[in-house]
């Protein structure tokens, strides 16, 4: 599938990596904040990429947009992380074309989500391409694709029920604290870090375990005090958080640093120490593990925990696959007309020229030539002349880049896009 606004050498990729083959380090390693995202769209546009969106979450790393060759894409990604080529090599994947338009029907539509029919991911591909195109890197078929995977999600969500039951990172994190500490309603429980992982974390939190223990911890206290105001919740300067960590039974660690905030040279224990770590980067230095009676957990493993509901979800994989198709058909048949429509108008042009050329002789070479009647008779051909190309053109085994060429050569058209 070629872009009709840059050369006709250029393909549509999706590149990146996610959860399937990178874990939470090397993903830590990949992610792009806010800043670097910009400094990757900005870069993307000096280089002259004209459509692209990029996004970055706690499980996967990804550029979808046009290139001569993919390793423009995956330069942009490392040059803009920690990440490196060689790292991506091992674990990240390139698709071109049908499949890059397919695997971003799957992530979009929560099929490739780590946790089954999670739809958070579609807010960020929304938000992706809303600051691609502010920048001028979304043009019409990133539009109509990004416009496509949002109707393909709402049909899912409204139609099936592959995102029923109450199941996530946050939500797992909270039965894993459930299954492995007793009495926690009496626990000391440390929430470190107020983003939406951490806010979703403290309601579960709140709602199920009715404690009253929870303190909250965030760099920017004024958010912390807004979630512990709608929970009555306590809320601690960050320049505590050594000395909550002493008191704490449990601590659940959410941040968005992107170097780890707690290692053993904090941590002063008198007592067994349960850490949950759900960031990406990870936030939490493997070293707490030399101590005694620390625990330590990943949000790999909490993602990992599958129970009754992910099973149930499972079973409305085929209608939602089956809802992608139906959309992304329409949306093929869209590129395809989109496609080929400039060589159809072309192709009408010229017989036009022709018809205009061949009538004007007729009427000097033949008395009473009735041109009214024989234009009308003319642009009936011509219709049915460019409606049989165009059918053949829109037949799903007609080979269009081929098609398109022959008629271009045969009628020595030259078919201009806007």
């Amino acid at each position: 599938m070629e872009n009709n606004n840059t050369s006709k050498h250029h393909y549509f990729y999706a590149v990146g990596l996610s959860y399937k083959k990178a874990d939470a380090e090397i993903r830590g390693k990949f992610s792009l904040d806010a800043a670097a995202k910009t400094r990757l769209l900005e870069q993307a546009k000096n280089e002259g990429i004209e459509s692209l969106i990029v996004t970055s979450t706690c499980n996967r790393t990804e550029i979808y947009g046009y290139a001569e060759h993919p390793f423009q894409l995956i330069k942009l990604i490392c040059e803009n992380s920690q990440g490196s080529v060689e790292a991506f090599q091992k674990v990240g994947f390139v698709y071109k074309n049908q499949e890059a338009i397919s695997h971003l029907f799957r992530v979009g539509t929560g099929l490739d989500s780590q946790i089954l029919g999670d739809f958070e991911i579609i807010a960020q591909i929304r938000n992706s391409f809303s600051q691609s195109k502010s920048l001028g890197l979304a043009n019409a078929f990133m539009e109509r694709l990004v416009n496509a995977v949002i109707q393909a999600s709402k049909k899912i969500k409204t139609d099936t029920e592959i995102s029923s039951g109450a199941t996530s990172v946050s939500f797992a994190a909270v039965q894993y604290i459930f299954k492995n500490v007793e009495d926690i309603g009496n626990k000391n429980i440390l929430l470190f870090g107020t983003g939406k992982i951490g806010r979703n974390t403290c309601e579960n939190l709140v709602k199920h375990t009715k404690n009253e223990h929870i303190t909250l911890i965030n760099r920017t206290k004024e958010k912390a005090e807004k979630l512990a105001g709608k929970l009555n919740l306590i809320v601690k300067d960050y320049s505590e958080l050594h000395l909550e960590l002493q008191k704490a039974d449990v601590v659940v660690v959410a941040t968005g640093a992107q170097n780890p905030t707690i290692d053993k040279a904090i941590l002063n224990l008198k007592k067994p120490l349960l850490i949950l770590d759900l960031s990406i980067p990870k936030n939490v230095n493997e070293d707490v593990q030399d101590l005694e009676g620390v625990t330590l957990i990943h949000m790999d493993y909490l993602s990992q925990m599958t129970d009754e509901t992910l099973e149930n979800r499972k079973k409305h994989i085929p209608a939602a696959e089956v809802i992608i198709e139906e959309i992304k058909e329409e949306f093929i048949t869209w590129t395809k007309g989109r496609k080929f429509a400039p060589t159809i108008n072309a192709l009408k042009a010229k017989l036009n020229a022709i018809k205009t050329s061949e009538l004007d002789f007729q009427s000097k070479k033949i008395s009473n030539f009735n041109e009214e009647q024989a234009e009308i008779i003319s642009n009936r051909i011509i219709q049915k002349i460019t409606t049989h190309f165009a059918n053949h053109l829109k037949d799903d085994d007609t080979m269009v880049d081929e098609s398109i060429e022959w008629i271009e050569k045969v009628f020595k058209i030259g078919a201009t896009t806007k």
